[in-house]
């Protein structure tokens, strides 16, 4: 009974999606203040119901309820608890329905926080919302619905043994609110074109959606890195695999909307790029979605291989983006331009910024799709791989990383470039001083991995550049320093954070494939392989038995010296009922490098074929996106703090105004 309410629940949640994409565009056009005010609470009512439906399927999962086969096909009775909650959206069905609920809850937010927007601009952005709401709702309902039932059966087939991981808890619902985040700045955008009305306070009000999808998109694919890579057991931490850059292409171009809605903010500059970009990162997480769930691209990640969704979802891309395109096409030539500036400022930095971003993500998307259009027009099967990427990619990212350190020392309109400059002078030397002993004496020879990583060091000192002269300016002392830090802008720290964390995630990227090793070892017990500074002796093989799984584990002691520092057990499983092997690596981090180890055979003799990388400076990548992260939400915090002195201040002005009469 419980599933058959999370069915009404959904279809319910559909009706009043319809509803909300067609009242508040009549209610606008008839200035019905009362009537577009529906929709606030349509946006509230598909949120509960869309919660219900999604909890009722949360419920089968936890009861292990095998009549309902999106569960059978994706749970196993024996599985640990965690992974029967999880498994909800480890598969198709349900990761759709989890994506909708986010969306549900991106509208709800829309009509209860949006209590200071335009009416007619609100009432077009909850439309859109609703056109986006309605036709995924009929999208599930149609073709993915997790609600079927089928006769009792007594077991189920287990989910895919590589999600039975605590990061499917943490990563697609990270992943989900960044791209479902990007469909608000999308109704931004589309609102804003139907109105035919763009100025600086529309990205006032989309550059906190922007941020807050961009953050959570960070942290997603930060998330899905690093499991790809511990649990994969390939040892790598980025494959460029198609599924992989769907997600960061919608990334790339975040990154420009989030630079390019701040020149439209401050400038009254750069706005009809703005607005397409707003239009271009949605249609680019839409673009993912498809790429997962449509089986047109080969990879470990994706989800579905059903044409008929696939061709839903492509249905579902081409109206809304080449809707939202035609419309911008129609209205742009009727936008005004906007303000003006020198070449040389800090809206100048900020478009090369913009170019250079863009310019990446048409790159990634060229390899992403080339082998899907040129099998479809050929027949023929081509693989585009890590060197295509590599030779387009790092072109243009290595200028874009020198320039970053110059905007923030740029004024606006017009700025004085050497004075920035002179202002560099110690991240440069820094910069040098890395180069110099990282090329000369550390690791001599090859000289473009430590040009990359003195690329890195000046990013990361170069990123606190304006912080230190604000905080020096008029004295020095310890304590003066720190009082006169604490109190600068949280958009200055926010700004600094995130440069600083992309250097750091730079260095972790350049020194892993610049001098990463790999060894191949046969050890018996008592054989002992020397990495790096360490020797891991191998002790012996052991079973392992699982609630659903059966397997064997190496046992190895890691020594420094004569000093035990570890006891790594790298395994390999066995799902019965998937009929599914799979290798767990054994990862020993020591500061922010790692010993990555592989099980490979176990011999009837007790030896052991072993595959160990020593990683150095590997945890830099994701440490670095912790700093991105904290860097976005600082500045949303910043923001928050002042709508809410906005707020205050306007509960004031009555009682102000009311006592001067």
């Amino acid at each position: 009974m419980t599933v058959e309410l999370g069915h009404v629940a959904l279809i319910i949640a559909c009706a009043l999606a319809l509803y909300q994409s067609v009242v508040p565009i009549f209610a606008a056009s008839r200035g019905d203040v009362r009537l577009a005010a529906t929709a606030d609470w349509t946006s509230t009512g598909i949120l509960v119901f869309t919660g219900l439906s999604f909890a009722s399927l949360v419920y089968a999962y936890a009861l292990s309820d095998f009549s309902v086969i999106n569960v059978w096909q994706n749970s196993h009775s024996q599985m640990p608890y965690l992974y029967k909650l999880t498994g909800t959206w480890g598969n198709h069905e349900g990761s759709m329905l989890l994506w909708v609920l986010i969306l549900a809850l991106f509208a709800a937010a829309v009509a209860v926080f949006g209590g200071n927007l335009p009416f007619r601009l609100k009432a077009y952005v909850l439309a859109v919302q609703g056109w986006l709401l309605s036709t995924f709702f009929l999208f599930i309902l149609l073709t993915s619905n997790p609600f079927l039932r089928q006769p009792p059966a007594p077991e189920g087939r287990d989910l895919n043994p590589i999600l039975q991981d605590i990061g499917l808890a943490i990563h697609p619902p990270m992943l989900y609110l960044g791209y479902v985040g990007f469909s608000i700045t999308f109704a931004f955008a589309v609102a804003a074109l139907l109105e035919g009305k763009i100025e600086p306070a529309w990205a006032r009000w989309v550059r906190p959606w922007a941020l807050a999808a961009w953050v959570f998109l960070t942290a997603g694919i930060s998330m899905g890195s690093y499991w790809a890579y511990y649990e994969l057991g390939w040892g790598g931490w980025w494959f460029w695999d198609p599924v992989e850059n769907a997600s960061f292409l919608p990334w790339l171009t975040g990154t420009a909307l989030l630079h390019s809605a701040l020149v439209m903010e401050r400038r009254d500059a750069m706005k009809i790029w703005t607005v397409l970009l707003a239009i271009l990162t949605f249609g680019l997480s839409l673009l993912g979605t498809f790429l997962v769930r449509s089986g047109v691209l080969t990879s470990v990640h994706s989800f579905a291989s059903d044409p008929q969704r696939g061709l839903f979802i492509l249905a579902i891309l081409v109206a809304f983006v080449g809707g939202a395109l035609l419309l911008f096409a129609w209205r742009s030539p009727r936008l005004q331009i906007g303000g003006m500036f020198a070449p040389i400022s800090r809206e100048g930095a900020l478009v090369v910024n913009n170019l250079l971003l863009c310019a990446a993500a048409g790159t990634v998307l060229l390899g992403t799709l080339y082998p899907v259009v040129y099998e479809a027009v050929t027949g023929g099967k081509i693989s585009v791989g890590p060197p295509f990427f590599n030779l387009t990619f790092s072109p243009l990212m290595l200028p874009l990383i020198f320039l970053v350190p110059f905007g923030p020392l740029l004024a606006w309109k017009k700025g004085d470039l050497n004075g920035a400059a002179q202002r560099l002078g110690f991240a440069l030397l820094a910069a040098l001083l890395v180069i110099v002993l990282v090329g000369g004496f550390v690791k001599p020879g090859n000289w473009l991995a430590p040009l990359v990583m003195g690329l890195a060091v000046w990013l990361m000192v170069g990123a606190f550049a304006e912080v230190w002269q604000r905080s020096t300016a008029g004295g020095s002392g310890a304590s003066l320093i720190l009082r006169r830090a604490s109190g600068l802008p949280r958009s200055m720290w926010s700004t600094a954070l995130a440069h600083f964390g992309v250097g750091v995630t730079l260095m972790g990227i350049v020194c892993v494939t610049a001098y990463e090793t790999e060894t191949v070892a046969v050890m018996k017990p008592g054989d002992v392989v020397q990495v790096n500074r360490y020797a891991l002796r191998f002790e012996s093989v052991e079973k392992v038995d699982g609630p659903n799984f059966t397997g064997e584990k190496a046992v190895l002691t890691v020594l420094d010296g004569d000093r035990n520092v570890a006891t790594a057990l790298p395994s390999k499983r066995f799902y019965p009922a998937r009929q599914m092997p799979t290798s767990e690596a054994a990862i020993e981090t020591f500061v922010f490098s790692q010993l990555y180890i592989a099980l490979g055979e176990v011999r009837p003799d007790g030896s052991v074929s072993l595959r160990i990388w020593w990683k150095p400076q590997v945890v830099l990548i994701w440490l670095g996106s912790i700093f991105m992260v904290v860097g976005g939400a600082f500045s949303l915090s910043k923001r928050r703090a002042s709508v809410r002195a906005k707020s205050r201040s306007a509960a004031v002005a009555p009682q102000g105004a009311e006592h001067a009469t």
